[in-house]
């Protein structure tokens, strides 16, 4: 029996996707006002790096701290109190008049912010069974090809009229709105209360990251995430100086890769409760393995192509993505879900730090502007993606083993239950 969302279910999508959205925007929106910011604060390149980097490491920092109280209340609430800090945070960019209180504001709102994922994906576990969460977060996760497709331009567009401060009102007007919408549509969550959670938040934590079940998904998450942070930072620098692209050319890529992620997010998502998501995990990560090592060696380059090419790296990425956090979900026991994604989120930002770190120590701009070292660069991505794939193995079996295929007579019984 096919399952059918309700039309509540259609509305929690929604909101969490749009919720994903502003985080998201958020978090990537400083990066293009970096020539405005630094100009107008009179600051150097390493004080934005370090402002840039601030929300990543506290966001992570916060994602541990919460995770010992995750599971001890309605993630309902949970969700409203965070989200309410990270608007707070984002007011704070918007009317921050130099460094020091910029800084202020991105940890803030890094500290905040950071833990909305974990929180957003622990209600899509609580409130879907795992033959349906392939479409949920393949609906959800399009919120990072959104904020690429309309979210930047349009914040771009508000920096140049009203000056960098303005997408972060925008984003501030916009979360309003949606955490409005959750505070009086959104029921309260609460069926992973009285589970047999532990009471005590640090003791919570511990179990719940000494739990040896829990270790391959731990580990899985935090080499997800090596591929992104390792070339998104000379992703663009690549594209101009060694294929060729020029500035006036390079936002057709961003914005054609955009909607072409958007568009198949929701169809992966729907193979993978299809045909099962190790499987569309497996086959999206091989494929990206190809395009690596075919990509990071190009050279000068027809626009069309790195289009093509760069919409079918997303595309596959995006599919890793989906079917990894939905099979991430099923992962950890009803008590210990929400720790679980704190503590997963916390090591993939933590991660993703390093990686960005370390791919600076690999790849070098000649004075050219020319990037030195990329394909190594693709040969660490490929490496990290293979061992993933053999970990996810591993996570894979755990997940079989507590949710084995219902037979047929018992399809529809299964389809409605909570994992």
């Amino acid at each position: 029996m096919k399952f059918t969302f309700s039309k509540y279910q259609i509305f929690v999508v929604a909101l969490l996707a749009f919720i994903q959205f502003t985080v998201v925007l958020d978090f990537m929106i400083l990066s293009p006002l970096g020539v405005q910011v630094m100009d107008q604060l009179k600051i150097s390149t390493t004080k934005f790096g370090l402002v840039v980097s601030a929300y990543a490491f506290s966001a992570g920092i916060s994602g541990i701290l919460a995770a010992g109280f995750a599971d001890r209340f309605d993630r309902k609430k949970m969700l409203l109190f965070f989200y309410t800090g990270f608007v707070l945070g984002t007011v704070l960019c918007g009317i921050a008049p130099n460094y020091e209180f910029l800084l202020f504001a991105r940890i803030v709102t890094g500290l905040f912010g950071g833990v909305i994922a974990s929180i957003s994906f622990a209600i899509i576990a609580d409130l879907f069974p795992m033959e349906a969460r392939g479409r949920v977060m393949g609906l959800v996760m399009t919120a990072f090809a959104a904020s690429q497709v309309f979210g930047l331009p349009i914040g771009v567009f508000f920096s140049n009229l009203w000056g960098w401060q303005s997408p972060f009102w925008m984003i501030a007007v916009i979360s309003g709105l949606v955490g409005v919408a959750a505070l009086f549509k959104l029921e309260p969550i609460v069926s992973h209360l009285g589970h047999g959670t532990e009471n005590k938040a640090i003791k919570h934590l511990v179990a719940t990251a000494g739990n040896s079940n829990y270790l391959p998904g731990f580990l899985a998450t935090m080499l997800l995430a090596t591929g992104g942070y390792m070339l998104m930072p000379f992703g663009s620098a690549f594209s101009v100086h060694n294929l060729g692209i020029t500035l006036e050319d390079l936002p057709l890529v961003y914005f054609v890769t955009g909607v072409v992620s958007m568009a198949a997010g929701p169809l992966i998502g729907r193979a993978a409760d299809k045909f099962g998501k190790y499987p569309i995990f497996l086959i999206s990560s091989l494929i990206a393995c190809g395009i690596l090592f075919y990509y990071t060696a190009m050279g000068i380059t027809p626009l069309w192509f790195v289009i093509l090419i760069n919409s079918a790296l997303f595309v596959v990425i995006t599919g890793r993505v989906i079917s990894a956090q939905a099979l991430n979900s099923a992962m950890p026991e009803l008590r210990d879900r929400g720790a679980y994604m704190a503590i997963s989120s916390s090591l993939q930002q933590l991660s993703g730090g390093i990686a960005s770190y370390a791919a600076g120590l690999i790849v070098v701009q000649t004075p050219s502007g020319y990037i030195q070292g990329y394909p190594n660069l693709g040969y660490v991505v490929i490496i990290a993606i293979l061992i993933t794939v053999a970990i996810m193995h591993k996570v894979n079996e755990y997940v079989s083993s507590k949710h084995p295929a219902p037979v047929k007579g018992e399809k529809e019984a299964a389809l409605v239950s909570e994992t």
